[in-house]
C-alpha cells in the first residue's frame, strides 16, 4: 500500500478563514448558500494562490482568469435562485455537514500542500462545527450504509487533524464516538468493510499510546506537549558568527518500517519528523486579515515551513520520482532534506569491490509478501535486492545541498536495533530529546514542574552545543553551511545530544550502537566534549538517574 502527497508550485499565503454557519435560525437555503460560498471562496483562493504570477504560463493564466469569471457569475446566478432554494430545496442537515466536511478536508489538503500549520486550525474549526451542531445526527436513521460511511470518514479525518494539533483530549472523545458509530454500523449492516473500520480503531488507539513517557499535572492529568519549533526553540547564533546562508526548503519524509504503528498512512516516525520540521501554528485571523494588508511592511514575520512530500511505503520508482521532482524545483541557496525510516537491506555476501551498492541500504516497497519482518531481506542470493535504496542512488542529487537522516537497522547514521512498534529511539531524540532521555533512563512519567525545569536546562545544553560547533577549529565546513537554518541547526544539536547521551549511557557501550555522521564530527570537541558530558550528568542528577551513566566516560574507552 502506497500513500503520497504531492507538492504543488510555491504558494503565497492566502487569507482563507473558516467557521461554521452563523446561526441555527438560518433557513436551509441560507445555510446552503453560506457553506457553498465558503467552498467557492476557498477554491478560488487556492486557484488564485497557485504561485507567483510570473510562474504561471500564459495558457494556464487564462484558465485561472476564466475560472474566476465563471465563479463570480455563478454567485450572481445563485443569489437569484436563493428564494427558490429556500422554499423548495429542503436541504437535509447531513448534506450541510457533508459540505462543511469537504471544506475542512480542503483546508487539511491545503496544509499538506503548503506546510502552513495554521490551516490545520481552519480545518479543525469546520470539523468541530459539524460535531457541535450534530449535522450527522440523523444519518443513522437513514437505511443507507454509504451515508454512515461518510460519517465514519468524517470522524477519521477529524482525528487526524486533532492528532496533528496535539488536541489529545478531543481525540479520545472522538475515538469513543467513532467506536460507538462503528459498532452501530456493523450491527445494522452486514458489510465487507467491518474489519477495516475496526482496524482503524486499533491503529489510532496504538498511535495515542506511542509516547513512552507521560508528563503529569499535580492532579495526575496528562500534560499535552508540542514538539514543533517555537520562537525560542532553536539556539540563537552568536552575533557576528559566520555560517552558511542555506535554508531548508523541501523535505521528503519516508516511512517504510515493517509493523510500526501508523494511522492514516503516517507512521509514528513520520509523524514525529513531520512536527520537528514545522513551526507552531499561529492565528490566521489576526495575522492574515489585517485591513489593506498586502505584500508590505505589515506582512507577518517570515516563518515558512519547509515544503514536504509524505511517502508511506513508496516503491523505488515512486521515491525516485518525487526525489527528482523536488531536486528540480529546489531554489537557489536551499536545502533538500531526506528522512528515511525504513527496514534495513543487508549485503548479500563478500564482494571484490566495496562501492556504494555493496553495503545494502534501506527497503522500498514491493508487492511481494514480507516474511518474519525483515528476515527475508537478509538471505543470501546471487543478485542485489532491487527494492532497495542504496547510498549510491543518492549520489546524483548531491549536486545541490542535501541533508540526509537515515533511521534504520542498516544505517551508517544509526546502528541501534530499536525497531519497536512505538517508533524509533533515534527519531524520538530528533523530535523530543527530553522524552528520549527519560525513556533511556528508565522513567515512564514525571511531574510538569520537573519537566519544565529539565526543558529549560536542555535549552541551555543546546545553546552550548551550538557554540561547540561554531567554535570548533577542526569541524568540516559542511556543518556550518547548514547551520544558518533554524530547523537544521536544531536537528544537528539534537543529534549531538543523542550521540553524547548514548556514549555515556551504560546500556549503549558497543560502538555500533552510536549514531554517526558523514562528514564525521570532531569527537573530542563535540560528542565527547567534557563540558557537554558534565551537562548530561547534571541533567541526570536533576532526574535522579545519574546511576545509569558512566561518570568518567572518556577514561572508560
Amino acid at each position: 500500500m502506497t500513500g503520497t502527497v504531492e507538492k504543488p508550485p510555491r504558494k503565497r499565503r492566502s487569507s482563507i478563514r473558516g467557521s461554521g454557519d452563523s446561526s441555527h435560525s438560518q433557513s436551509q437555503g441560507e445555510r446552503y448558500q453560506h457553506f457553498t460560498e465558503k467552498t467557492e471562496f476557498a477554491l478560488q483562493e487556492i486557484m488564485s494562490s497557485g504561485g507567483a504570477e510570473d510562474d504561471i504560463p500564459q495558457g494556464e493564466r487564462k484558465t485561472v482568469t476564466d475560472f474566476c469569471y465563471l465563479l463570480d457569475k455563478s454567485k450572481q446566478l445563485f443569489n437569484g435562485l436563493r428564494q427558490v432554494l429556500d422554499n423548495r430545496y429542503g436541504l437535509k442537515r447531513w448534506q450541510i455537514g457533508e459540505i462543511a466536511s469537504k471544506i475542512g478536508q480542503l483546508y487539511y489538503h491545503y496544509y499538506l500542500r503548503t506546510s502552513e500549520t495554521s490551516y490545520l486550525n481552519e480545518a479543525f474549526s469546520f470539523y468541530s462545527a459539524i460535531r457541535q451542531r450534530s449535522y450527522y445526527s440523523q444519518v443513522n436513521k437513514e437505511d443507507r450504509p454509504e451515508l454512515v460511511v461518510k460519517k465514519l470518514r468524517y470522524y477519521a479525518r477529524f482525528i487526524v487533524v486533532c492528532l496533528l494539533l496535539n488536541k489529545m483530549d478531543v481525540v479520545k472523545d472522538l475515538v469513543k464516538e467513532l467506536s460507538d458509530e462503528i459498532e452501530d454500523y456493523t450491527h445494522r449492516f452486514n458489510t465487507e468493510d467491518q474489519v477495516e473500520w475496526n482496524l482503524v480503531l486499533q491503529e489510532v488507539a496504538a498511535f495515542i499510546e506511542a509516547d513512552p513517557v507521560m508528563v503529569l499535572n499535580d492532579d495526575n492529568t496528562i500534560v499535552i506537549t508540542s514538539n514543533r519549533l517555537a520562537e525560542t526553540g532553536a539556539p540563537l547564533l552568536e552575533q557576528g558568527m559566520i555560517v552558511g546562508q542555506l535554508s531548508l526548503a523541501d523535505a521528503l519524509i519516508i516511512g517504510n518500517c515493517n509493523n510500526q504503528v501508523k494511522f492514516s498512512e503516517l507512521t509514528v516516525d513520520m509523524f514525529r519528523m513531520l512536527q520537528a520540521l514545522e513551526r507552531e501554528p499561529m492565528n490566521l485571523a489576526s495575522q492574515m486579515n489585517k485591513p489593506g494588508m498586502q505584500e508590505s511592511a505589515d506582512k507577518p514575520t517570515r516563518r515558512e515551513n519547509p515544503h514536504k512530500y509524505l511517502l508511506y511505503k513508496p516503491t523505488f520508482s515512486q521515491l525516485y520520482t518525487f526525489l527528482a521532482a523536488s531536486f528540480k524545483e529546489l531554489p537557489a541557496n536551499s536545502v533538500l532534506l531526506i528522512y528515511l525510516s525504513a527496514t534495513g537491506v543487508f549485503p548479500t555476501g563478500r564482494s571484490d569491490s566495496e562501492g556504494p551498492y555493496d553495503f545494502g541500504g534501506v527497503l522500498t516497497n514491493s508487492n511481494r509478501d514480507i516474511i518474519n519482518g525483515d528476515a527475508i531481506h537478509k538471505r543470501n542470493q546471487s543478485h542485489k535486492e532491487m527494492h532497495c535504496l542504496h547510498p549510491g542512488d543518492l549520489y546524483p542529487f548531491t549536486r545541490k545541498p542535501l541533508f540526509i537522516i537515515v533511521d534504520s537497522s542498516n544505517s551508517v547514521a544509526y546502528k541501534l536495533q530499536d525497531q519497536s512498534q512505538r517508533g524509533s529511539l533515534f527519531t524520538l531524540f530528533l523530535n523530543n530529546p527530553l522524552m528520549a532521555f527519560l525513556f533511556v533512563s528508565g522513567l515512564s512519567s514525571m511531574r510538569r514542574g520537573l519537566w519544565e525545569k529539565c526543558q529549560e536546562y536542555l535549552r541551555k545544553i543546546n545553546r552550548d552545543i551550538a557554540q561547540l560547533l561554531t567554535h570548533s577549529r577542526s569541524i568540516d565546513q559542511a556543518f556550518l553551511q547548514f547551520f544558518g537554518d533554524e530547523f537544521l541547526r536544531l536537528l544537528l544539536t539534537r543529534f549531538i545530544f543523542c550521540s553524547a547521551t548514548m556514549r555515556m549511557h551504560k546500556i549503549f557501550r558497543e560502538t555500533r550502537n552510536y549514531p554517526e555522521s558523514y562528514p564525521q564530527l570532531p569527537r573530542d570537541e563535540t560528542v565527547e566534549n567534557p563540558h557537554l558530558q558534565k551537562h548530561i550528568l547534571e541533567l541526570a542528577s536533576i532526574l535522579d538517574v545519574r546511576n545509569v551513566f558512566f561518570e568518567n566516560t572518556i577514561d572508560d574507552y
